[in-house]
């Protein structure tokens, strides 16, 4: 092994034991109607799983505070409620969870959500409803099948590096 291919292995090393000490738990959450944003959901969990073993994906109604107050890293996703092109919302499942949700303030939060022809204003709704739990959402996600891109890849692996 060349010096270089020893310290390129030595800061790939070093770099995978930062994300695994800095961030240990991901929660992603999602509201599904037809399965396609359960999909996506599962296929961002099994993505994270690769580099952050404490990674784990529930529904809305599965979620509890518990979990939300382990987490490093949130994802909360939905799928997209209105007139498919306007009027875009998140359904009342996940409004009724997001009023529910303690202050994640203190955490790093990424929305996602799945849609038939646009997202339009759906992450600038979801944002209203998450206004009074945190300012700051570090990734915006979506999918129009469920399929992970790998633009959601690199999007993904810059918030938890």
């Amino acid at each position: 092994m060349s010096y270089l291919e020893k310290n390129y292995y030595q800061i790939t090393e070093f770099s995978n034991f930062r994300k695994t000490f800095w961030m240990k738990n991901i929660l992603i959450t999602y509201q599904s109607r037809t399965g396609i944003t359960k999909k996506y959901a599962e296929e961002i969990a099994a993505y994270l799983k690769t580099k952050i073993p404490g990674t784990t994906v529930l529904s809305v109604k599965e979620c509890n505070n518990e979990l939300i107050s382990k987490a490093d890293l949130i994802l909360l996703g939905c799928w997209t409620n209105g007139l498919m092109i306007f009027l875009q919302h998140p359904d009342k499942v996940w409004k009724n969870f997001a009023k529910g949700l303690p202050s994640v303030k203190d955490k790093k939060v990424g929305l996602f959500a799945t849609y038939k022809l646009a997202t339009g204003s759906m992450f600038k709704k979801m944002k209203v409803h998450l206004s009074a739990k945190t300012s700051d959402i570090a990734v915006e996600l979506k999918s129009k099948r469920g399929n992970l891109s790998d633009n959601d890849k690199s999007l993904l692996d810059q918030i938890i590096d």
